[in-house]
């Protein structure tokens, strides 16, 4: 991605002010589209909302836009409203906005040097979020007690090797919306890395991967094992782990046994080393639990021992 494609987001700042043109009788459809051709947006995406005395105000209705887009755009703007018939301008014509769209009024080699600066904070920014990793486990057997939780241990010391800073995020309750609640304010937190354990299998009270697509719902969920709905315990249809993405984190749901935890954390670095998207990343890790569960032939439930 190059400087002036880097993406800003408008955080609800999307009126454009101008200033000192004069009206009659002109087309404020017209003046929009002129002006979504600018900004190289759909002319569906700009709307007149404001019209008074020598004063227009116009609403960009998207919330993110590329750089290049924008950036000392305020020339041709008043160039094309010019051209408008009915549309008057002159030297007392101004641009300006409270957010984000305030640089079409840069000049271009302000432009330049302000794009640069941001694309190297952005990169930075990546590079430390990236780098931040917390891991919740969940479920009753081990907020209780009953079980003994040595999956963070073995993700801590496998992400420490590869320079992560990882923190431990505390148990979470069966409960799909605490825990979708959770996975968003660590995203809000800035961990580039989210895992949990345990949660993903066919029983009613597994909801993590529920929870990862309340987060995402374009998270991929591949199965590990399938089951007939109905059978024991089963209410779902299988165990699947799942991959997401929101904004700067990637969300990794992942079985509660530890020995397939460690199969699992491998795969995930591997994956990570490698660059690979959402979805090669969930199916390279499924298919190496896939081969556990081959290896040792089909269980009718799903293993809760964390220490596998």
């Amino acid at each position: 991605m190059g400087p002036s494609d880097i993406e800003l987001n408008l955080l609800r700042k999307t009126e454009l002010w101008i200033e000192g043109v004069h009206l009659e009788n002109a087309s404020l459809e017209e003046i929009a589209r002129v002006i979504a051709e600018a900004l190289e947006l759909e002319k569906e995406e700009v709307l007149v909302v404001d019209v008074r005395e020598e004063h227009l105000v116009l609403d960009i209705l998207r919330s993110v836009v590329r750089a290049s887009q924008i950036m000392g755009k305020a020339s041709e703007i008043l160039s094309r409203l010019a051209a408008i018939p009915g549309v008057f301008v002159s030297e007392r014509t101004t641009i300006h906005s409270e957010g984000a769209l305030g640089w079409v009024v840069l000049d271009p080699e302000e432009s330049k040097r302000t794009i640069e600066k941001s694309a190297l904070m952005i990169a930075e920014i990546r590079q430390k979020v990236a780098k931040r990793a917390i891991v919740f486990s969940t479920g009753t057997e081990v907020a209780t007690g009953m079980i003994t939780d040595t999956n963070f241990p073995l993700i801590e010391a496998r992400l420490k090797e590869r320079g992560y800073s990882v923190k431990y995020g505390g148990i979470l309750p069966d409960e799909m919306t605490t825990i979708a609640y959770r996975l968003e304010r660590a995203v809000d937190e800035g961990y580039g890395l989210i895992i949990t354990t345990g949660g993903v299998g066919a029983e009613d009270k597994d909801c993590t991967v529920e929870a990862l697509l309340r987060v995402d719902p374009q998270a991929q969920t591949p199965y590990i094992l399938k089951f007939e709905v109905g059978t024991g315990r089963h209410v779902k249809d299988g165990v699947r782990i799942g991959m997401g993405k929101a904004g700067l984190s990637r969300l990794v749901a992942l079985p509660g046994p530890t020995r397939e935890v460690s199969i699992a954390i491998e795969r995930l670095l591997e994956a990570l080393d490698n660059g690979w998207d959402e979805g090669q990343t969930a199916e390279h890790i499924a298919s190496g639990l896939r081969g556990r569960w081959k290896d040792h032939g089909h269980r009718s439930q799903t293993p809760t021992d964390r220490t596998g």
